[in-house]
C-alpha cells in the first residue's frame, strides 16, 4: 500500500489534552440513541459510570487489543489523517469509524491478505453496542494543554484517549482503517523481538491533537 497521506488532514503542529468529552461531543454520542435527551440526562446522573452505545447509524467501532491499537493510533496520527474519537476500555482500544466500516473492513483485510496479521479485531456495526468510558461532558469547550492523567497500559482502565469534541466529528472510513491496520501489522512484525513498547513510567500515554481532525 502507498505511503501517501490518505487525506490532507489538519496541521499537526498543536498538541493539547484530548481526553475530556465536550458538551458537543456528548451530544454527538447521544445522537446514536433513540432518545438523546434521556441519554444525556442518564449520563449526568451517573457521571462515573461507563455508557453503552448502539453502533451502525452515527458511527461504527473497531475494537482491537490495546497494544495493536496503540500502533494503529500512532500510524493514523504520525503518517495519516488523524483519527475520530478513541477510547481504551478493559484492555482493548475502541476506534470510532464511519458507519459501514464494520461491514467492509473484514472483507478488505481478507482481500489484502492481512486478516490473520491483525490480532483479535472486532468490528461493531448495525445491531451491535459497545461499552465506553463515562461521557458526562465537561463544561469547557476545549480541554487545557498538557498530557492526560492515567496509564494507558492498565488493562482494566477505561478512559478516552481522543474524546468526542464536536457534533459532527470526522470519522475514518474502511479504507483508512485498513491502511492503519496494515501499517500497524507491519510495525508489529518489525518489533517482534522487543520486550515492550512501554519502556517505563507513562511514556506510552501520548496525547493527540484533536485540532487535526477534519
Amino acid at each position: 500500500m502507498s505511503s501517501t497521506r490518505l487525506h490532507p488532514g489538519p496541521d499537526p503542529a498543536r498538541v493539547q489534552d484530548s481526553s475530556d468529552v465536550t458538551t458537543e461531543g456528548a451530544a454527538w454520542l447521544a445522537s446514536a440513541e433513540t432518545y438523546p435527551r434521556s441519554a444525556l440526562a442518564h449520563w449526568r446522573s451517573r457521571p462515573a459510570a461507563p455508557a453503552v452505545l448502539p453502533c451502525g447509524t452515527v458511527f461504527d467501532v473497531v475494537s482491537v487489543p490495546a497494544v495493536f491499537g496503540r500502533r494503529m493510533l500512532d500510524r493514523l496520527w504520525e503518517d495519516g489523517p488523524g483519527s475520530g474519537p478513541v477510547a481504551a476500555h478493559r484492555g482493548r482500544m475502541l476506534l470510532f469509524a464511519a458507519p459501514g466500516t464494520a461491514q467492509r473492513l473484514p472483507s478488505l483485510l481478507e482481500w489484502e491478505e492481512w486478516g490473520r496479521a491483525v490480532p483479535g479485531i472486532l468490528c461493531h456495526g448495525m445491531g451491535d453496542a459497545v461499552t465506553v468510558p463515562p461521557v458526562t461532558p465537561e463544561t469547557r469547550a476545549t480541554a487545557p494543554s498538557g498530557p492526560p492523567s492515567g496509564r494507558l497500559e492498565g488493562h482494566l482502565e477505561s478512559r478516552w484517549l481522543v474524546a468526542p469534541d464536536a457534533r459532527h466529528p470526522w470519522l475514518p472510513g474502511p479504507e483508512v482503517m485498513l491502511w492503519a491496520c496494515v501499517r500497524a501489522a507491519r510495525a508489529a512484525a518489525g518489533s517482534a523481538v522487543r520486550i515492550s513498547i512501554f519502556p517505563g513510567g507513562d511514556q506510552g500515554a501520548k496525547v493527540y491533537d484533536v485540532s487535526r481532525r477534519r
